[in-house]
Order: C-alpha cells, then sequence, then structure tokens
C-alpha cells in the first residue's frame, strides 16, 4: 500500500504535468487564436463544439462558458450528430472541434458534413498534420506534452490544456464583444450570483417597527430600542420622520462616560452612510466594505431621507 507521503507525491507530480503542458500552450499561441476568438464574435448564427470521449465532456463545459459569456454556443455528441444531428448546423454558425490526435473516427463526418456546409471551422487538437487540423480553417495547436496518466493513456494533461484555451478565447470573445458586469450577472440569476443581482429591499423584513429615536431620547431608551431588533444599531429621526443620524454599539463604546446623561443627538454619527431603495445587494456590500460599516439603513423610494428598513452585514454577507 502507497504512503502518505508517496501519494502526495503522485498528485504532485500530476499538477506540475499538466502546468507545464499549460505553460508551453501559452508560449506556442499563434495568431489563429486571435483569428478564432473574432470568428466566434462575428458569428451570426452559434458556436457549435463537438469532441468525443474525454474531449467532448470538456466541450460540454467550453460551450457552457461561451453561452455564460455573450456567446450563444451548445454542445453536439458527433456520434448523435452523424445519425440525424447534423441538421442543426446551419452555415452561420461556426463550428468548434477538440480532438488531442486530431484524427477521432466519429468525427470523420461532422468534419465532413461542415466543410460541405462551408461553415468555418476551429480545431483544437495536438497533431498539425491530422485530419482535423488540415480542415480547419482556424488551427489551435496544442504542445506534444505526454499525459499525467503513468500509463500516458488516460487524458489528463490534453484535457487541462483543452479546458485552457476553451476558457481563453470564451473570455477574449467576451472581452471583444464588450461584454459588462451587468450583463454577466443577468445570465446568472440562480445562487450567489442571482442573489447579489437582486434589490436590498428583498431582504428587508415585512414586519416590525424600525429600530428609531429621536435626538431627544435618553441613552438608556435608545439601548432598549437598540436590542430591540438584534442589529444593533439606532436611526435617529427628526419630527418629521427623516434619518439625521445613527447610533451603533461603537458609538456607545465611545461615549461610555456619557451614557447616563446624554442623549440621542449628543452621541449619534450624523449624516450617515445609507443606500437608496433598489440598491442591488452586491452594491450595497461594497459600500458597507468601503466605509468599514456593519449596518446600514435602506431608504425609502418615494421619500430618499426617510428609512424604509435596516441591513446588518451578516444578512447579506453570506450569499
Amino acid at each position: 500500500m502507497t504512503d502518505i507521503s508517496q501519494t502526495k507525491d503522485h498528485g504532485l507530480a500530476v499538477i506540475r504535468q499538466e502546468a507545464e503542458g499549460l505553460l508551453q500552450l501559452a508560449d506556442q499561441l499563434d495568431d489563429d487564436f486571435s483569428r478564432a476568438v473574432s470568428k466566434i464574435v462575428s458569428t451570426q448564427g452559434r458556436v457549435i463544439v463537438s469532441g468525443m470521449g474525454k474531449s467532448g465532456h470538456i466541450g460540454r463545459k467550453i460551450a457552457a462558458t461561451l453561452s455564460a459569456t455573450g456567446s450563444p454556443a451548445f454542445f453536439v455528441h458527433p456520434a448523435e450528430a452523424s445519425h440525424g444531428d447534423l441538421g442543426l448546423l446551419k452555415p452561420t454558425d461556426t463550428m468548434l472541434i477538440l480532438s488531442n490526435s486530431g484524427a477521432t473516427s466519429e468525427l470523420r463526418p461532422l468534419i465532413a458534413y461542415v466543410k460541405n456546409l462551408n461553415a468555418p471551422m476551429i480545431g483544437i487538437a495536438s497533431d498539425a498534420d491530422s485530419l482535423l487540423m488540415r480542415e480547419a480553417d482556424f488551427r489551435i495547436l496544442l504542445p506534444k506534452i505526454p499525459e499525467a496518466c503513468p500509463e500516458l493513456i488516460a487524458p489528463t494533461t490534453s484535457t487541462t490544456m483543452m479546458l485552457a484555451v476553451g476558457d481563453a478565447l470564451a473570455i477574449a470573445a467576451m472581452r471583444e464583444r464588450g461584454i459588462s458586469r451587468t450583463e454577466l450577472m443577468q445570465w446568472h440569476p440562480g445562487g450567489s450570483i442571482g442573489w447579489r443581482l437582486l434589490p436590498v429591499d428583498s431582504m428587508l423584513r415585512k414586519t416590525g417597527t424600525l429600530p428609531l429615536v429621536t435626538p431627544t431620547t435618553g441613552m438608556r431608551d435608545v439601548v432598549l430600542e437598540m436590542t430591540s431588533t438584534g442589529k444593533g444599531v439606532a436611526g435617529v429621526v427628526d419630527g418629521e420622520g427623516n434619518l439625521v443620524g445613527i447610533i451603533t454599539d461603537g458609538d456607545l463604546r465611545r461615549s461610555f462616560d456619557k451614557m447616563l446623561i446624554a442623549t440621542a443627538g449628543e452621541i449619534m454619527t450624523a449624516s450617515p452612510k445609507t443606500v437608496a431603495s433598489g440598491t442591488r445587494i452586491e452594491e450595497t456590500l461594497a459600500l458597507m466594505s468601503e466605509a468599514k460599516i456593519t449596518v446600514v439603513f435602506v431608504m425609502r423610494a418615494d421619500d430618499p431621507r426617510k428609512p424604509a428598513g435596516v441591513i446588518h452585514i451578516h444578512d447579506i454577507a453570506s450569499i
């Protein structure tokens, strides 16, 4: 049985082998990469990605990354393609085919059909003289680096390089298109990214009163109000309900010697940081981080001087 140190060495050898492949790939990337990116950007249809076996698994991920960064794409299995799915290809599409050898037999009908259709083809392979690279309009050649598998068989280094090329194509195309952060977030409505795109109002409590006091409120009552919501804060409002200040735990500690005689107006921090109704959660987090604060009042949409709710960083930081 292999001991722990040997197991770690085996893992490190794989990572280093694949890292070496990526370094050599970066060194030999040529102008065909740039032309392939331009073709992806100018494609009027979709980018159709295909590959067999492990190359196919990488192709599925590349298609997903392209779509998620502004280049509509999907994966087609080469074996399925030759049994009727070739009909989905149009001359306005761009074909992206991955094959380490460039001579995978299942790809032959697909390559022939793409050429007959006169659709542009991007090939990614390690053999410049292979069928795929001879027929491709844009050729991205992978370095001939041995696989990290000790038997030099299981696709490892080659698929890592393919994945890197796919990411590079997608991100370079995204930059050329000028895709904005807002667009990216709109395409990721689920999970953490989607949550951060929501307005901060969605995190406000729908019931209960806000922890609000007036400038003349005694500090004993201020503390009681601060603890009533568990936010550790009280907003100070004037006679018209406009927010004029804020009192946090930090303000209490700094004014501890005056606690028995002070009023809220004497302790508060005037003109506090606030966010407008409709501000995205991500923007709220950025403001809180920049201002080094842990709580912020959300102001009403119909009257930005009046508070609608209060948000603590713990409410949104884990999203």
